[in-house]
């Protein structure tokens, strides 16, 4: 049996990094950065990337939908789905993503991409968001979060509903059953972004931002349904059901600014038998192998470093922001933006509205002159 487990981690674990390779492949090759599909809007009013980044969301929605109304995952156990809805850690801490993201040049998954195409500045800025983001989990910047933010809730619980999942408010609402209400949400978000980002004539026309888009939203799904189902079996040592290779020890999808963190600590901590390669940390390793891949196929591998001294500190302090924000806001522009979207949480879209609104206010600090 315990052998059994074992494989099953280890299932999970690389399951997890052949679908993030997969992630960074095509998103290098679609060039799909969310950072950068805000600032098209903004400084060049062009939809393409951001229409990419709606389709994207539209798939994982309802592939995660569908395998939560066959019963093939259950989404409620996610840290996504959870009644009380930590709205200041959310909005706070999207906010600080938006604006580090801008400064930084990129999330946490495009820098992950331009480490693999030879960003040496992406990785120092990885670096120091992963040490951010550690001291929020589990230092200083943690006991902070803790302290003033964390407390500040909504709870939903006390309206009768188990999730904050947009679904479970309209089964609340309208009395419909939860099934129902699952499929009605799901459908009426899918049917409005689709028809948004379609209606596009040059967009439609684009094939490998569409094509990208669908396939970087059911890789989200299939990270669900591999944690979620293919992970998720009994335990032999307390004989309940366990979720197997998850750093949460719980369902996860594809997410990176935690990962970091538990990367690092792995790393500095090797010799400690208690840690273990996971879900999250293998995705991360995924994403730059993966767009290593698509550089040197592509013969685009460039090293890269920073242009001034200013750009060092931009990125810097961008860095340690993305740490702090994402982990507050449990999540990035994929880990809320994308993955957590998709579960219909209502923590997500606060979470990935006040991403954007960070962003932009940070872009058009930038351009005020």
């Amino acid at each position: 049996m315990e052998g059994g487990t074992a494989n099953l981690a280890t299932l999970v674990v690389w399951g997890g990094f052949a679908l993030a390779l997969i992630f960074g492949f095509v998103a290098s090759k679609s060039n799909f950065c969310t950072m950068g599909a805000i600032s098209d809007v903004v400084n060049m009013e062009h939809w393409g990337r951001m229409r990419m980044w709606l389709l994207i969301i539209a798939v994982a929605i309802l592939g995660t939908s569908l395998l939560a109304y066959t019963g093939q995952v259950d989404l409620t156990k996610s840290i996504y789905q959870r009644p009380q809805i930590s709205w200041l850690s959310l909005v706070v801490g999207g906010l600080l993503f938006g604006v580090g993201m801008t400064l930084a040049g990129g999330c946490a998954n495009r820098n992950l991409i331009r480490v693999g195409a030879g960003s040496v500045r992406s990785l120092v800025v990885l670096t120091f968001m992963a040490i951010s983001a550690y001291m929020t989990l589990k230092g200083l910047f943690g006991q902070w979060r803790a302290s003033f933010l964390d407390p500040v809730t909504l709870d939903l619980s006390g309206l009768g509903m188990k999730t904050q999942s947009l679904a479970d408010l309209l089964s609340q609402v309208a009395g419909l059953p939860a099934k129902s209400a699952l499929l009605a949400v799901a459908g009426i978000l899918f049917l409005a972004l689709l028809v948004f980002t379609m209606k596009d004539k040059r967009f439609r026309g684009n094939s490998l931002q569409t094509f990208g888009a669908l396939i970087l939203g059911l890789i989200v799904v299939s990270a669900w349904y591999l944690s979620g189902h293919m992970g998720y079996a009994e335990n032999p040592d307390t004989l309940e059901m366990t979720y197997f290779g998850t750093n949460t020890r719980t369902i996860e999808s594809l997410s990176f600014v935690a990962p970091t963190a538990f990367s690092l600590e792995l790393l500095m901590l090797w010799t400690d038998k208690s840690l273990r390669v996971t879900f999250g940390i293998a995705a991360a390793a995924g994403i730059v192998l993966g767009s290593l891949v698509h550089a040197l196929s592509h013969k685009t591998f460039r090293w890269e470093g920073f242009a001034s001294l200013e750009d060092l500190r931009n990125q810097l302090i961008g860095a340690v922001l993305m740490g702090f924000g994402g982990v507050t806001a449990m999540g990035c522009t994929v880990g809320q933006g994308i993955t957590g979207i998709s579960t219909l949480s209502i923590g997500s879209f606060i979470a990935f509205a006040s991403i954007v609104v960070g962003c932009v206010g940070m872009l058009k600090w930038q351009n005020r002159d």
